[in-house]
């Protein structure tokens, strides 16, 4: 079988396809023939070597991947050979609350990714693949679908009578904007261009905010919720939007569910301002595996189309990550396999 690995620590053009023989499942475990994986922000931190925490040198890459049991082990009950199946971004969360970082093993940090034609895990790794999914549309799924529904549900699920701001067109966000509305929620977005509030608007965002036009946004959002402020934000831009979102909030005690680190720099927050808001804050770590298979209950009742912005063959790894490196996409990088 193939696979790709670093030959060089943190040296993303360094990726390189190795071959080995394909393993065997041992008890509890399933072979998974890989059919698509999808790109996260994160495996480029990795790969670049600028991931906030330490980890192994060598590991494979990319934590999303959708495909089809080829061969189980022995006393395998959850899965069959010729199932389809996701699998989940923490491997050994399964519900519950957030067991904590080092209680988890993340693809590509803790231990070897997908970006490989077969790959050996656990059946309490992976969840069941609804037929009305692709490949392709599903390994879009693990990471920023889920994430995107947790923001969105957790302790108080956003309802129709809510606001919900989301910025940009990375993954994550594209998730968060067709997720709400299918909650009825109205949706106030931030973007760049021009180009990409078009866009943004035909997947169904209410309003749009171009943050080049209007650097100082949470003002815009708040002439646009009448002063009172959006209920839930999902926020991944971290120290460089934070403080815009906190403006956007208002004072009426909305919830920021705190994601990513994508914009660097900003200022910083009084604690007044804190105070006055009555925010919420919560981090979200992506999700469990019934959060997981939350989603694609949803998605399986209301289907949802996530957003492929281009699709490369597994031969073009390293060109699927250059494209994604380059932030020109809008919408999920896929790899086929």
């Amino acid at each position: 079988m193939k696979f790709y690995r670093p030959a060089r620590p943190g040296d993303l053009g360094s990726l390189t396809a190795y071959e080995k023989e394909t393993p065997h499942p041992q008890r509890g475990e399933v072979l998974v023939r890989v059919r698509a994986v999808s790109l996260n922000y994160r495996d480029l931190l990795l790969l670049n070597g600028s991931y906030p925490v330490d980890t192994p040198d060598g590991l494979v890459p990319v934590s999303d991947a959708a495909g089809e049991i080829v061969e189980t082990g022995e006393g395998v009950r959850r899965f069959a050979v010729g199932d389809r199946v996701l699998n989940t971004f923490h491997s050994d969360w399964f519900g519950g609350p957030y067991p904590g970082p080092a209680a988890l093993l993340g693809y590509g940090n803790g231990q070897d990714g997908w970006l490989t034609e077969y790959r050996v895990v656990s059946e309490q790794a992976l969840v069941a693949l609804p037929d009305g999914l692709s490949y392709e549309h599903a390994a879009t799924l693990p990471c920023a679908g889920v994430t995107a529904f947790t923001a969105l549900t957790g302790p108080r699920p956003v309802t129709g009578a809510d606001t919900v701001l989301v910025q940009g067109t990375g993954g994550v966000s594209l998730f968060a904007l067709q997720l709400a509305r299918l909650l009825g929620a109205r949706v106030i977005a931030t973007t760049s261009s021009a180009a990409k509030a078009e866009r943004l608007t035909a997947l169904g965002a209410d309003a749009v905010v171009d943050y080049t036009e209007h650097p100082e946004w949470g003002k815009q959002v708040l002439e646009l919720t009448q002063g009172r402020g959006v209920d839930r934000v999902v926020e991944v831009g971290g120290p460089g939007t934070f403080g815009q979102s906190l403006l956007a909030s208002g004072t009426h005690g909305a919830e920021i569910a705190l994601i990513g680190f994508l914009g660097a720099g900003g200022p910083d927050v009084p604690f007044m301002d804190l105070f006055r808001s009555g925010i919420t804050l919560r981090k979200i770590n992506v999700g469990s595996r019934q959060d997981t298979e939350d989603l694609l209950d949803l998605l399986a009742r209301h289907p949802v189309e996530p957003v492929v912005d281009s699709v490369f063959p597994f031969g073009r790894a390293l060109d699927a990550l250059r494209h994604f490196e380059s932030r020109t996409n809008l919408g999920k990088v896929v790899i086929t396999i």
